[in-house]
């Protein structure tokens, strides 16, 4: 997503709160009023709120995880070849670098190397997967999906499936990851965020080229045990657990939104069955994406503090008692702003921005990794992730660890 900041108050958005649906109308009381039980329950299978479906997810954990970014260093400094001016950059975005794949590296080949990397630290064989989703805009090929072929090339037996959800694909296919276990119907999913950013952006646009990166970030997400004291993962044959301490681990909740109707704020004109990549669609460079920044800007300002609160309202959870903060890295000023509005201490708040620029689908997964590896997430920590970009979709989750 473009990240230019705008003059005017988030709340001049474009879509006003009430139009944050994902196609129906509300089902239920606005958050933070009384429900009934009947009501909770409603939540807990998920639900179409005012702001977006609501749900929570017991029962599920983070095994593991990995990443993989490009050897290939680019530099502010080094974009001013191209006209780009190394401090607009910095204080429009607070990117200083960012990593360009090689021509010869594609999607899936970030995608083997974070996941294999997601494995090991996980211990686990390729070989128990038994769900890969790959959540990318830039797929290897339109057909067959970058999920197949990463499953082909780790050589496993499993169903493979491409979310493609742009900057908040991750968050979509963690939740997916997390229902298919709860349904019984998966015990160890790869989820992997990648996107080769660099193939889709004009490098003539001297205000959006030098905001992206590539690279991508992996978890494995299986079943857990919902006994916080430090017991084994649960057996199959374990009895159910009691509600309230189901309640205390996994997805705590999440909310998944989408404004589609301004859809063409964030779009990649040709090269889909709207509009065929003809040669003159290439000659208007129709196969790069089109932003509208400003306006993308005011909205993933008041999106992100919107369905942030939500997520803590409906899990009962304070903004103190969260460990980390992770969104998605396209903007120090969003994030500054969520910071602010949320009044989380901001040294809770990951970022790495700096280094890796917005890398679409693989932000959150390359910055959670980071994080791990950095010693910054324990055992029973809450960490709110928050993904927002084209679609215009956005998701929120709060896991336990």
């Amino acid at each position: 997503m473009h990240t230019e900041p705008a003059h005017e108050s988030p709340k001049s958005s474009i879509t006003s709160p009430q139009h944050q649906t994902s196609g129906g109308k509300s089902a239920g009381p606005p958050l933070g009023e009384n429900t009934a039980s009947a009501g909770e329950a409603a939540l807990a299978r998920g639900q179409v709120t005012a702001n977006g479906r609501m749900g929570r997810v017991s029962g599920v954990r983070i095994a593991g995880t990995g990443s993989f970014v490009p050897e290939n260093i680019v530099t502010n400094e080094d974009l001013a070849a191209l006209g780009c001016d190394s401090e607009w950059i910095v204080r429009r975005t607070g990117i200083r670098q960012r990593r360009h794949a090689a021509s010869d590296e594609a999607t899936s080949d970030m995608c083997y190397a974070a996941s294999m990397r997601c494995l090991e630290n996980a211990e686990v064989a390729a070989s128990e997967v038994d769900l890969v989703l790959v959540a990318t805009i830039t797929p290897d090929h339109q057909t067959p999906s970058t999920a197949s072929q990463l499953q082909g090339r780790l050589g496993i037996s499993a169903p493979a499936m491409d979310l493609g959800v742009a900057c908040s694909g991750f968050t979509y296919a963690l939740v997916t990851a997390a229902q298919f276990i709860a349904a019984g119907n998966a015990k160890n999913v790869l989820v992997v965020g990648a996107d080769l950013m660099t193939r889709t952006i004009d490098p003539d646009d001297k205000k959006t080229y030098p905001l992206f990166g590539d690279a991508a970030g992996a978890v494995l997400v299986t079943p857990t045990a919902v006994d916080r004291g430090g017991n084994a993962d649960r057996a199959d044959d374990a009895p159910p657990a009691e509600e309230e301490n189901a309640a205390a681990d996994g997805l705590l909740s999440y909310q998944l939104g989408s404004e589609g109707i301004c859809g063409e704020m964030l779009c990649v004109p040709a090269g889909g069955s709207r509009q065929s990549l003809t040669p003159d669609a290439y000659a208007a460079g129709d196969h790069y994406m089109k932003m509208d920044g400003r306006n993308v800007f005011k909205w993933a300002v008041r999106v992100v503090d919107e369905s942030a609160k939500d997520v803590l309202t409906h899990a009962g959870v304070a903004p103190d008692e969260l460990a980390l903060l992770i969104l998605h890295q396209a903007n120090q000023r969003i994030i500054d702003s969520a910071v602010a509005g949320l009044k989380v201490d901001p040294a809770k708040v990951f970022v790495n921005l700096d280094k890796y620029g917005n890398t679409s689908a693989a932000s959150i997964p390359l910055a959670l990794d980071e994080a791990v590896r950095g010693g910054r997430v324990q055992r029973d920590d809450l960490i709110l992730m928050s993904g927002f970009g084209a679609g215009l979709a956005w998701g929120t989750l709060l896991l336990r660890w």
